[in-house]
């Protein structure tokens, strides 16, 4: 029986120290094979059954947040998704956000013009939302600095007052404890914490399909796909497929099996694993002097004023990233105590 680092081996062999999955995760060899597969089955015309990859990709998705797969939707972007929730809301309508979030999160709602979109800083979003919030729009984790939002408490809030909830979750499943079944609506990326190619994305939306109209439908979102590719579609799908996006096949057949993967680790060990050694770097750079931003509970740690040092430590093997002038530095199932002592090693000098 193999164990979790004897898994994790024989899927991942960076040729570097490298800690920026907050950016960009690492394929696993199957994920990679997979895809070399699919593209060498398409160069002689005897492709894959990429559509059924993006099918076990939704249901291995809704398995690791809690949802029915009836409630995914398979796309490639979250800025797409996030569009979407926009455009259902009536003109007036009241948007909630956190101060310096993701843009793909908050754009498409400022970008409406005729919303009233309302700022906070992130530990003031439960507390700011009132009679009239129409929509509470957050990342369940910070990309800038690794702070997870106080997701209950955002919650109760929000249906204290009828507001719905929207969660950008790209940096969070794949590590956090999260149940998407508790929100009206989350989006997330594959190609960061779900170590998935990019060009895969995923939307979960209520059981009710939350109202939304699917704008940007194609043959894809049909009830019957294959008989809608000419003219209006006449039946959109019963399920969150009418929200699909036109799929990135050779994509998702990597994804498939990142997912894969992911479901045999066990989200529970990668989440103990990855939070151990954000720790144990928090801990080494106290030690060296530094203050890193609080974001207890969270495996990506940044830390100001450091992050002039990405390009060196880049130089020397170990990848980081600057964001705004701070060092951010983001730990998952590839990495190892080794790998921070090494960073540590590295600042100390």
């Amino acid at each position: 029986m193999e164990t979790f680092a004897s898994l994790v081996r024989a899927e991942f062999t960076p040729n570097n120290t490298y800690l920026n999955t907050a950016s960009t995760g690492l394929l696993p060899v199957r994920t990679v094979t997979a895809m070399r597969t699919a593209v060498e089955a398409a160069s002689v015309g005897q492709p894959t059954d990429m559509f059924t990859d993006v099918e076990v990709s939704r249901a291995l998705f809704a398995d690791l947040v809690g949802v029915a797969g009836s409630r995914v939707a398979a796309g490639v972007s979250v800025a797409v998704y996030s569009g979407l929730i926009a455009a259902s809301l009536p003109s007036g309508a009241e948007v909630l956000t956190a101060e310096a979030d993701f843009s793909s999160v908050v754009n498409p709602f400022h970008i409406r013009g005729d919303l009233k979109v309302r700022t906070v800083a992130l530990e003031r979003v439960a507390e700011s939302v009132r009679p009239g919030t129409a929509l509470v729009a957050v990342s369940a984790v910070q990309s800038a600095d690794g702070k997870v939002a106080d997701l209950p408490a955002i919650r109760a809030a929000a249906r204290a007052h009828g507001a719905r909830t929207y969660l950008d979750a790209s940096q969070a499943v794949g590590w956090l404890d999260f149940d998407a079944d508790a929100y009206d609506y989350c989006a997330a990326v594959g190609f960061k914490w779900l170590t998935c190619p990019r060009g895969v994305a995923f939307l979960v939306v209520p059981a009710d399909l939350g109202g939304l109209t699917p704008v940007f439908a194609g043959w894809v979102a049909g009830e019957h796909p294959w008989d809608s590719c000419y003219g209006p579609v006449e039946e959109l799908a019963h399920s969150a497929r009418r929200f699909d996006e036109s799929p990135a096949l050779f994509s998702y057949a990597g994804a498939r099996r990142s997912l894969e993967l992911l479901t045999e680790l066990g989200l529970d060990a990668v989440r103990a694993h990855d939070l151990a050694l954000a720790d144990r770097f928090r801990d080494g750079l106290r030690e060296l002097g530094h203050r890193p931003i609080p974001s207890p509970g969270s495996a990506i740690v940044s830390v100001p004023e450091l992050g002039h040092r990405q390009g060196e430590l880049s130089a020397a093997g170990i990848e980081v990233s600057d964001r705004a002038g701070k060092l951010r530095a983001a730990f998952h199932l590839y990495n190892t105590a080794a790998d921070v002592d090494r960073l540590l090693a590295a600042l100390a000098d």
